[in-house]
């Protein structure tokens, strides 16, 4: 498929205005195609030539102003439109479509449970074209106009209100002008729930499957969602621009969710079958805010090419944190930012494939580069830095940029030019050089204290490495003199703002860049106190000290994050080893009362401290280490008081088990000795861990997904299985991952995780030189999402030596890789190469 340059969008952009696209879709027409049928009124602004796409299975006929053309002119997914006059035209075109297995265009699905289909679309960013005939483009905005052709008993959702009008027949309202990739299209026997808010209809979806679970959430849901709305219609001038808000629950969806206009789609685990935490909860709940964040920035105001996506997901990412703290009870969303979301940031911006947040439009030079951009940085980096922007200009100034941009360009599209310009009007501060130190580069600063103490004062130095200014708050702890806090309880004696470099914003210092305070030094200094900055944040050595014995005495949730951040940052960068990080949170988790941090800290404890920083000679120590720890925190939730922190325990128990009796005496009983119950995914869990330990077999595995034949139990099957320690079970899963074809993208997913195991690098030593020739073939074959997949999890991310990382920089070298598969592969060769760093520094 050709890729769409950016030279040629701009040439398109200027030569054509697109009134209205009306589109008819079938999805009567069997089980691999759909029907679709799509007119486009059109003005071309000179004569001239240009070109649609379309990637049929089949296309039928086109015709332009009433007159045939050939459907044999279709060079791969362009038609040609040659000669066109200036003025109006009528563009038709009749074609069959193929539905997807992968999460992209107009994907199918059949629930197992109950043998219910559901359709659904992603448009995005390219995908349009296997739905219907488009001029495929942000800044090519338009009117669209759908009807829809559906089994009788299905329901259809779109951009807009859908009316049925009898004979499985829908016909949606037109839309506001909308770029292409928004459309959306959503079809199946879906469970609703509809309500009225602000005077608009607003509803959930989902399968009927899970239509219990759905009901038991749908308060929550409903109260985040009409919460965060008036939220954001307090913050912004522009009223909300669609004529309806329903967010559908959709099975095998590849992102977390997607922001079309009027009908977010949301990948459905987020309607829970299992219990779940609360910090889980407070997951979902952000993804509808920032989702909702993007009716306006991304869908009201769009960007013109993709080289500023990074607008439109910072400022969601920012937005929903920000917002649902403020509009509903999960009021600490920026601790769970902090540990779990900032470090993808820190990672992706030390890899080589490291780009800034607003990269140069030559770097995104087409929509196959443009599709890589999707990572920390655009997320999780831009977002911090909107939120040092904000805590730089303030809050007031910062909305006030942000409704000038909103009504200079509503319905229309932006350039960061044009978000910055509008920023700049709302302020004295000069915006456009904090855009340029910010956003135009790459890496992360470290920023290192170092402390004097005299009779009377102590002083703070900070040692820059970096390039970027910095507004951060220092906090400054003494150990607690009432001994009812404790031995090792620590108190806030100060915070204080600094700028970085320390000669900046008037901070209060002596003239060589050393702030001085009163009193003795503090048992504890810690930069970016607050998180307010995007930087690696080091300890001096006296406040290390007080860690040790101290770090879960700090008072705060928030500057333990910082201070986990911290360690985590020094354990990849080779400066602390990873026993002591281990050591550390057996030490301090068992009286940590923050679940997110809880869950951040043990995610990185398991999957990359243990799994992979940690030897194999050294591995069941770390497993040990881990086991003994969650068994403290199981111990000490035995009153029931807690239960996300003891369900966060069990399932790290879990996983930590190097012998099976415990656990299969657990699966055997149906339950954790004093709670909880196991449920669906609990079980699962279990057995994925007995197949990695050899401790279950083929016959089990069956009997569970007879017990649970849901598309969450074909999930844990096609886990389990490919997990069993024997050659057969390893070939059988490399066949279908690499060979077959037919697995969707959850279950070739759900293979690949579990092929690899730590424990079993000898047995699948010889699928390593394997894996590059095959994934890039199937990359090849199947295209950018199983690609995407096939990078990301069927990696052998555990074979950490050097043969394993020459294999992976060989395989840089050819030129077959598509550009998904060759970023994934980018990545993860790097940080292999940093776990072996690691393990070689200790």
């Amino acid at each position: 498929m050709s890729v769409l340059m950016r030279d040629e969008a701009q040439a398109r952009a200027q030569f054509l205005d697109v009134q209205r696209y009306t589109i008819d879709l079938d999805l009567t027409a069997g089980e691999e195609t759909f029907d679709s049928r799509t007119v486009i009124q059109f003005t071309a602004l000179a004569a001239g030539d240009t070109f649609v796409e379309v990637k049929p299975a089949t296309l039928r006929s086109i015709s332009l102003d009433g007159h045939a053309l050939d459907p044999a002119d279709l060079d791969e997914n362009r038609f040609p439109l040659t000669a066109l006059t200036a003025g109006p035209h009528e563009l038709r075109i009749d074609a069959a479509m193929r539905y997807s297995r992968t999460g992209e265009g107009m994907h199918r699905f059949t629930d197992p449970t109950d043998n219910e289909t559901y359709v659904y679309t992603q448009l995005f960013l390219e995908d349009v074209q296997r739905v219907f005939a488009a001029f495929d483009q942000p800044d090519l905005k338009s009117v669209f106009a759908l009807t829809v052709t559906a089994p009788e008993g299905w329901t259809v959702l779109g951009n807009s209100i859908a009316e049925h009008t009898g004979d499985g027949r829908w016909t949606l309202a037109p839309t506001p002008p909308l770029s292409t990739y928004l459309v959306a299209v959503a079809a199946g026997p879906f469970h609703s729930i509809t309500t009225e808010h602000a005077g608009l209809p607003f509803g959930i979806h989902c399968r009927r499957s899970l239509a219990p679970h759905l009901d038991a959430d749908a308060d929550e849901i409903l109260d985040i969602t009409r919460a965060c709305f008036d939220r954001f219609q307090e913050k912004f001038d522009e009223p909300y621009p669609f004529d309806s808000y329903d967010q559908a629950f959709v099975p095998e969806f590849n992102a977390g969710a997607m922001e079309n206009p009027g009908l977010v789609t949301f990948r459905d685990e987020f309607i829970y079958r299992s219990a779940v935490t609360d910090t889980e909860r407070q997951t979902r709940g952000m993804v509808i805010a920032h989702e909702m964040a993007h009716m306006w920035f991304g869908d009201l105001v769009t960007l013109a090419w993709w080289d500023d996506i990074w607008l439109n997901e910072s400022f969601a990412e920012y937005m929903g944190y920000q917002t649902l703290a403020e509009a509903t009870r999960f009021t600490d969303t920026w601790v769970d930012f902090g540990v779990a979301r900032k470090g993808w940031g820190y990672d992706a911006d030390q890899r080589p494939s490291t780009h800034p947040v607003a990269p140069d439009p030559t770097a995104v030079p087409d929509t196959a580069s443009a599709m890589l951009n999707f990572d920390g940085i655009s997320y999780a980096k831009g977002a911090s830095a909107l939120r040092q922007l904000v805590a730089w200009l303030g809050e007031k100034d910062f909305l006030a940029g942000i409704n000038t941009h909103f009504a200079r360009h509503k319905f229309g599209n932006a350039t960061l030019a044009d978000f910055i310009d509008n920023l700049a009007s709302a302020t004295d501060r000069d915006v456009h050089a904090w855009a340029d130190q910010w956003l135009r580069t790459t890496g992360v600063d470290t920023l290192t204290p170092h402390i004097g103490e005299s009779d009377t004062t102590w002083s703070l130095t900070v040692d820059h490495h970096g390039t970027r200014p910095h507004r951060i708050t220092v906090g400054t702890y003494d150990h607690a003199i009432d001994t009812q806090s404790g031995p090792d309880r620590l108190v806030l004696r100060d915070r204080f703002d600094i700028g970085i470099p320390q000669d900046s914003d008037d901070t209060p210092q002596a003239g060589n860049g050393t702030t001085t305070r009163p009193g003795p030094r503090p048992a504890l200094v810690v930069l970016n106190d607050n998180d307010l900055t995007y930087a690696k944040i080091r300890l001096d050595p006296d406040s290390w000290t007080t860690l040790q014995a101290g770090l879960s005495g700090i008072p705060d949730a928030l500057t333990r994050a910082v201070v986990w951040n911290a360690a985590r940052d020094m354990v990849r960068d080779g400066e602390l080893a990873p026993t002591t990080y281990l050591e550390a949170a057996r030490t301090h988790l068992p009286h940590e009362t923050d679940l997110a941090l809880l869950q951040g800290v043990l995610a990185f404890a398991d999957t990359q401290v243990a799994a992979r920083y940690t030897t194999p000679e050294d591995r069941p120590t770390a497993l040990a280490t881990l086991t003994a720890l969650t068994r403290d925190l199981i111990r000490r939730t035995e009153d029931g008081t807690r239960p996300g922190l003891r369900l966060t325990a069990v399932r790290h128990f879990i996983d930590a088990a190097t012998q099976p009796d415990t656990i299969h005496g657990w699966l055997t009983e149906g339950t954790v000795p004093g709670g909880p119950e196991l449920d669906p995914e609990l079980r699962w869990r279990i057995l994925t861990r007995l197949a990695v330990l050899g401790a279950t077999d083929e016959q089990t595995i069956a009997a569970e997904l007879e017990a649970d034949p849901s598309a969450t139990g074909q999930e844990g099957a096609a886990r389990c299985r490919a997990a069993l320690p024997t050659p057969e079970a390893k070939a059988a899963a490399w066949h279908a991952m690499f060979t077959d074809d037919t697995l969707s993208n959850y279950l070739f997913t759900a293979t690949a995780q579990g092929f690899w195991q730590p424990e079993q690098t000898d047995l699948v030593a010889a699928y390593v030189p394997r894996y590059y020739p095959d994934a890039t073939a199937l990359a090849v074959r199947r295209g950018p999402a199983i690609a995407d997949a096939a990078g990301r999890y069927a990696f052998p991310a555990y074979a950490i030596d050097a043969d394993s990382l020459h294999l992976g920089d060989q395989a840089l070298t050819d030129q077959a890789l598509i550009p998904t598969l060759r970023r994934k592969l980018t990545d993860q060769i790097d940080d292999l190469r940093r776990a072996l760093t690691v393990r070689n520094a200790h």
